[in-house]
């Protein structure tokens, strides 16, 4: 285990810790496995929610008992479970408790972005519309939702007709669109706190859904949300960079600063002469869990934690496993390195390629996690909604 002193007298933090952490703070070892989804999404702080199956491919994966239906609980049963745009313009679902500090600190500022935009195109390519009428449809549409209790965008459509009108998106080009107002309304109105996205038309795959009415949130100081959004990020990924925890949360470098400030976070040594973050009295080595496999989706939130990735992933690797925007596609991972990367096949067989010899004791592992996949995943086929080459290799 990688731990000590470097002679700066920071404490030392080497690859083989941060590889012990991962598998156990983001429950990721067998023995560590969550009984109930909303322990697992705050382990690793929120679970990426912009593709509808990574939610519960990652979740699953650190269940000790992997069942869609214990994420369709929190989602739309108890609703302890919010699906919030937000650090990195990206979809997180969040447990309710948590929720109100993501939104404060990094949402809402969203939302104020997204209606700038919209205004803006409302008044570039459709006709009669400015920030009035747009008050005026946002408050149509949540008396609609009042009194139908949840409804999808075309049903709120038809009691509010302004939703179905249409803006025509880079006239003239060869990707030229037409979208529908309601469509960024309602995100709008989801970003700003007043909607959530309800139990699917459909499969759990489905991104066809209703959306319905959320009681508001309690106010938290923006500082404040900030500062505990880092908090729970260092504790679950930390030690980590400043550049991690910037590009993580989508914030300035000003904002990323003063938040790592607010909590105290210390400085650490880590490998190849890297300073790091950690929490104030988290410098004491975790131990090794015992050694483990896992099938991660794309997207899930451990390849996607961090900035800085050679320390679990090899660079040579990522043209394989990463789209050309950046999104991850399904990966193996043994004791905290990503060594091969899986897809699931038209007849549902789960597939999958080592980069390099990990040993028999990895190969039996990660045969035991593609046949776990398979068993709760039955007769469902998921299609990563964003395709990587290795993914698309191995289903062809």
């Amino acid at each position: 285990m990688s731990s000590g002193v470097r002679s700066s007298g920071l404490p030392l933090i080497g690859d083989e810790q941060r590889r012990a952490r991962v598998g156990r703070r983001h429950l990721l070892a067998p023995a560590g496995r969550a009984a109930r989804v909303e322990q697992v999404a705050d382990a690793v702080v929120g679970l990426h929610a912009t593709d509808a199956a990574t939610v519960y491919l990652s979740a699953c994966a650190r269940l000790a008992g992997p069942w869609a239906a214990e994420v369709e609980r929190a989602l739309y049963e108890d609703v302890s479970l919010v699906k919030l745009l937000s650090m990195r313009r990206t979809i997180f679902a969040v447990t309710e408790e948590f929720a109100p500090f993501v939104s404060a600190s990094t949402a809402r500022a969203i939302a104020v972005k997204e209606r700038a935009t919209l205004l803006k195109h409302l008044g570039q390519f459709a006709e009669g519309w400015d920030e009035m009428r747009l008050a005026e449809t946002e408050r149509a549409v949540l008396a609609a939702l009042e009194r139908r209790g949840e409804a999808t965008t075309s049903e709120l459509g038809e009691d509010v007709p302004a939703l179905r009108e249409t803006m025509l998106m880079s006239a003239g080009k060869p990707y030229e669109a037409k979208q529908s107002v309601g469509s960024r309304l309602l995100r709008l109105l989801a970003s700003d706190g007043h909607l959530r996205r309800c139990r699917p038309r459909g499969s759990w795959l489905s991104s066809s859904y209703p959306w319905a009415r959320v009681p508001q949130w309690p106010d938290v100081p923006v500082r404040e949300a900030k500062a505990e959004v880092v908090r729970r990020w260092l504790a679950a990924y930390g030690p980590a960079t400043v550049e991690d925890v910037k590009w993580w949360t989508g914030w300035t470098l000003g904002d990323t600063r003063k938040a790592l400030a607010d909590v105290g976070a210390v400085d650490a040594a880590l490998s190849g002469g890297v300073t790091g973050l950690l929490l104030p009295g988290d410098v004491e080595p975790v131990a090794e869990p015992e050694p483990w496999a896992a099938l991660l989706p794309a997207l899930d939130p451990t390849v996607m934690g961090w900035r800085g990735r050679d320390w679990y992933l090899r660079p040579e690797d990522v043209p394989a496993l990463f789209d050309r925007a950046g999104n991850a596609g399904p990966t193996v991972w043994w004791c905290g390195r990503v060594v091969g990367g899986w897809a699931q096949r038209a007849d549902g067989e789960v597939v999958w390629r080592l980069f390099t010899d990990a040993g028999a004791e990895a190969g039996a592992a990660v045969a035991v996690e593609a046949a776990r996949l398979s068993g709760w995943l039955g007769e469902v086929r998921v299609t990563p909604r964003f395709r990587t080459p290795l993914e698309r290799e191995l289903v062809s």
